[in-house]
């Protein structure tokens, strides 16, 4: 078990490589619309089942440009959320109910024991790092109360592979080889031109279940985001059809915590308590 240090650290530096990414805007836009949004309104329903009643304190750690937060704070939550892209600091400060503020997932700039709830939803899947993750968990530990709730996103080891061949990017030889490593050991490196995405780490299910273990959290469950439907071809145009759509959650609730379908989804939540 890890055992946190009492106090923030000193907030590190980001990446340039994902910064710039970032700082492109596209990230506000992504889960919005399209076959993409099936990431946000998973995320929605596995959330409001693990969430308390609100208004519970939450912590959005990586927030991004608030796409979460959002309809957090429209539930009655009281929502902080803290990213270390500037623009997105921009875009989610402008939100009603959500306050945004410059930060780093491994040096939170907030006293011990001040949330209800702590989401990781985008940080460790680009800590490539494993200390780095570690520092990231600690942070949450820290922040989190007694009896709080932490809930982490990752990415899936063979999400670029599965990606690619849906996308048909696995045939081009120039993407092929980082695919493929990617897959063996989980670091995605985009260095040079004809990027997939920008430096991130694919965790594997049982992997981010021991890490939140060590970190001294109380497994809580495991739920695949986007299950195989993500696969499918038709699935943006199934979301805009209020009655299949709302038959595509509940077929996606069915699998979502079965341990052999896990690794199938493209995004993978990982919730535990703090004792």
């Amino acid at each position: 078990m890890t055992h946190p240090a009492q106090g923030p650290r000193t907030a590190p530096a980001l990446a340039e490589e994902i910064l710039a990414y970032y700082q492109q805007g596209k990230e506000d836009g992504r889960l919005r619309a399209g076959r993409r949004r099936l990431e946000l309104l998973r995320t929605q329903d596995v959330l409001r089942r693990l969430l308390p009643s609100a208004p519970a304190k939450i912590l959005d750690v990586g927030g991004g440009s608030g796409v979460h937060a959002e309809w957090l704070a429209r539930d009655g939550h009281v929502v902080d959320l803290v990213d270390p892209v500037p623009l997105h600091i921009e875009q989610a400060g402008r939100l009603p109910g959500v306050r945004a503020r410059l930060g780093d997932a491994r040096a939170l700039p907030f006293a011990d024991d001040s949330f209800d709830v702590v989401l990781l939803l985008g940080p460790l899947y680009h800590l490539a790092e494993a200390d780095d993750r570690t520092h990231a968990l600690a942070e949450a530990y820290r922040v989190l109360r007694s009896g709080g709730l932490l809930v982490t996103a990752t990415i899936n080891r063979f999400a670029g592979l599965h990606d690619a061949l849906n996308r048909e990017r696995y045939f081009d030889p120039s993407r092929r080889s980082r695919i493929e490593a990617a897959a063996r050991d989980g670091r995605l490196c985009n260095e040079g031109g004809n990027a997939l995405f920008t430096t991130a780490y694919f965790h594997q299910p049982p992997e981010i279940a021991r890490d939140l273990e060590r970190a001294g959290f109380t497994p809580v469950g495991q739920y695949g985001v986007e299950g195989a439907a993500w696969l499918m071809g038709e699935v943006g145009t199934w979301l805009e059809d209020a009655a299949r759509c709302e038959l595509l959650l509940g077929a996606l609730r069915l699998t979502e915590s079965e341990p052999s379908l896990l690794g199938v989804s493209g995004h993978l939540l990982t919730a535990g308590g703090k004792p």
